[in-house]
C-alpha cells in the first residue's frame, strides 16, 4: 500500500508589521501634534479678525501652529514612540495581534 504523499505546508504569510509601525507611528505623531498645537490655535482662530482671501486665513493659521510647535516637537515624538510602544507591546494595534 502506497503512502499518503505529504503536501509541504506554506510558509508563513507575508505581514508587513514594519510597514504598519512606521504608518503608527506618523499617525501617532501627527495626533499629538495636533494634540499640542490646538489650544494656540483655537486662541488664534477667536483673536485674529477676518481676513481678506484664503490664503491669508492659511498664511496666518499655519504661522500659529509654527509658533505653538516651536519646542514641542520632541515631545510630540517621544509621546508617538511611547503610545506606539505600549500599542505594539499589547498588541492592541490593527494589524499586529498575534494570529
Amino acid at each position: 500500500m502506497a503512502e499518503p504523499t505529504r503536501r509541504p505546508r506554506p510558509g508563513p504569510a507575508f505581514r508587513p508589521e514594519f510597514t504598519l509601525y512606521l504608518f503608527y507611528f506618523f499617525a501617532f505623531f501627527v495626533f499629538f501634534a495636533l494634540l499640542l498645537a490646538l489650544p494656540d490655535l483655537l486662541a488664534g482662530m477667536r483673536a485674529l479678525p477676518p481676513a481678506a482671501s484664503l490664503e491669508e486665513e492659511r498664511a496666518a493659521g499655519a504661522e500659529i501652529a509654527r509658533r505653538a510647535l516651536a519646542g514641542r516637537l520632541p515631545l510630540a515624538v517621544v509621546a508617538a514612540l511611547l503610545a506606539l510602544a505600549v500599542g505594539g507591546y499589547g498588541r492592541v494595534l490593527p494589524g499586529l495581534r498575534r494570529r
